[in-house]
């Protein structure tokens, strides 16, 4: 029952995600260009990739995906990315959790 609410794993892996993609960006503003979203696609894939070796590691409840989309939120945010684009970011992954 314990290690249901255990979710450090989650919320380093949500923090460590939103590390890369901030990283992956350049700490540039999103734009609405075709080299941005290039870009970004490529990152997301590369992120995608990760998640996807983190849900086989680790056994994700309702509790732990809320906690890593919550703690992969407010980095992005505290990252300097804009709160509409965080959202977006940050919906893409509970859709891939």
């Amino acid at each position: 029952m314990i290690s249901w609410f255990s979710s450090t794993a989650s919320v380093r892996f949500g923090q460590e995600l939103a590390v890369f993609l901030l990283s992956e960006f350049s700490g540039s503003v999103p734009k609405r260009n075709a080299k941005f979203s290039a870009k970004a696609e490529k990152a997301l894939v590369r992120a995608d990739q990760r998640v996807r070796e983190f849900r086989v590691r680790e056994r994700m409840n309702f509790y732990k995906r809320a906690k890593l989309a919550n703690a992969f939120l407010w980095k992005l945010k505290d990252g300097g990315c804009s709160e509409e684009y965080a959202n977006e970011l940050t919906e893409w992954l509970t859709m891939r959790l």
